[in-house]
């Protein structure tokens, strides 16, 4: 079993990564796991066994690279303003938005895991981020918040639904809120403003295809 502490999990996600660049982020380092990394091929049930919620964070999604490669594109979407990062996973949107000279950030993930793996890999970015494990969708979107990002949320139909209607309160606050989605079928296309394409290049180990092409949409 991992140990319960954050220096356990820290400590976890270092021997079970490697530093790796995204394909569409080269910009980043990020502590990731490949086809020579221990978990690579764990089944869910041998990931119980030692206490890992499925790694979500040891992987680059799609999605997440096409909001963080449009991040870092136009800085100006951040630069100086308030920023959550929703469903961090690995913190790669995150960083990018503290990369792209984002006052504060805050990255957000309801898995202990992330916390750990977000540490490693603002260390490997030379960035400061906050974070919260806190389950955000409990209480309304925070009022200080200026941009919230958020990729990769649409893969579940119940919580793609509650997560839409959480950002959807956000941008009637007035916040500017960027989704990205790489055609995930619980995604609502309709209603919202597509602002950029990208082919993105993945593994069919994580994804149906070796390039997914994904998008940056704005609620309007």
């Amino acid at each position: 079993m991992i140990p319960p502490t954050f220096e356990g999990r820290l400590a976890f996600v270092r021997e079970n990564t490697r530093p790796q660049t995204p394909p569409h982020t080269p910009e980043l380092v990020l502590n990731l796991a490949d086809e020579i990394t221990p978990i690579w091929r764990m089944t869910e049930e041998a990931l119980a066994e030692i206490g890992l919620p499925p790694p979500f964070w040891a992987f680059a999604w799609a999605g997440g690279q096409a909001l963080a490669r449009y991040v870092l594109d136009r800085p100006d979407v951040v630069a100086g303003r308030s920023v959550i990062d929703f469903a961090t996973g690995s913190g790669i949107v995150a960083i990018a938005a503290a990369k792209a000279g984002a006052a504060r950030v805050l990255a957000a993930d309801i898995d202990p895991f992330c916390a750990a793996a977000v540490a490693a890999n603002t260390e490997a970015n030379g960035v400061a981020i906050d974070f919260t494990a806190e389950n955000l969708l409990d209480a309304d979107p925070p009022g200080w918040a200026d941009v919230i990002l958020a990729g990769d949320i649409c893969y579940e139909k119940p919580l793609a639904q509650q997560v839409l209607a959480w950002l959807g309160a956000a941008r009637a606050r007035g916040a500017l809120v960027l989704i990205g989605d790489p055609g995930r079928s619980y995604f609502p296309r309709e209603g919202l403003e597509k602002l950029a394409e990208y082919e993105v290049p993945t593994t069919r180990e994580l994804e149906d295809m070796e390039i997914k092409k994904s998008a940056v949409w704005r609620l309007p």
